[in-house]
């Protein structure tokens, strides 16, 4: 360690990990306007930030098959951090929003611009929407960035066009509902379509499989051709960071998608 440099706290490192998991592999530098401003907020330099995402990237199991190795000297702390997530990312990502929250001074809900005004004044109810709320938006935040805000099928970039979808469904996998191995990004018509079994993507090589019943029609519309078939046994663009788990995507072919 350089004079004057300090170790780094948990705190700081679980800070560290929510910004990771909010940026895209190639714009974790010491430029990077969040960097500059998480590097404000907990002290440090943005060279010491960038350094420190880099540590978590020598730990990242899809950056090591694309043979990226990430920084060197990664700390004991720093890897028991890292699997503490790998092993629990909905009770640590959780954790990191709340920290993250009060060394902003406000809250968790607020940092996720959770709206309030459709919700019920009080009680469990109330407490459990805003919990899925912040949820959906950090799930998205996530989501999104791991894959450089474009649909993984079209390349689609408009935001507002975008969903983080879930291979496994929230409903079907508690555990996983924040796991951004458990997300692709999709437009909103591609979302529909995966969400419903139209459409999948292969778990042994990441291609597009289209479902019979969006090709055994009589008449196969210009709109099935250009937005479906155009893309069968197409690779989905791949994320960075955070591959897509085969064995959720094994879950969506068995359990959702309509052979």
């Amino acid at each position: 360690m350089k004079q004057g440099q300090s170790l780094w706290t948990r705190d700081e490192l679980i800070l560290a990990i929510n910004l990771y998991c909010k940026l895209p592999f190639g714009k974790m530098h010491k430029g990077n306007a969040l960097i500059l401003e998480f590097a404000e907020l907990i002290g440090r330099t943005p060279s010491s930030v960038a350094f420190k995402l880099g540590n978590f990237a020598s730990f990242d199991p899809t950056l090591k098959a694309r043979g990226i190795k990430g920084a060197a000297n990664a700390s004991k702390l720093d890897k028991a951090i890292w699997d503490e997530f790998y092993q629990n990312w909905d009770a640590a990502l959780l954790q990191s929003e709340q920290l993250f929250a009060e060394k902003q001074h406000t809250t968790i809900e607020r940092i996720n611009h959770i709206s309030f005004e459709d919700l019920p004044k009080d009680g469990i109810e109330k407490e459990r929407m805003v919990k899925i709320r912040v949820n959906q938006s950090l799930f998205r935040n996530i989501v999104l960035a791991t894959y450089n805000q474009q649909c993984c099928i079209t390349g689609l970039n408009q935001q507002e066009l975008l969903i983080a979808s879930h291979i496994v469904p929230w409903s079907k996998n508690d555990k996983n509902r924040l796991n951004p191995m458990n997300g692709l990004c999709l437009n909103a018509l591609h979302d529909k379509a995966f969400d419903c079994g139209l459409i999948t993507v292969s778990p042994e090589d990441y291609r597009v499989i289209l479902s019979p019943q969006l090709k055994q029609k009589k008449v196969v519309t210009p709109a099935i051709e250009q937005h479906f078939i155009a893309y069968e046994n197409k690779e989905i663009h791949l994320p960075d960071k955070f591959l897509p788990s085969p064995e959720f995507l094994n879950y969506h072919f068995t359990h959702i998608f309509k052979h």
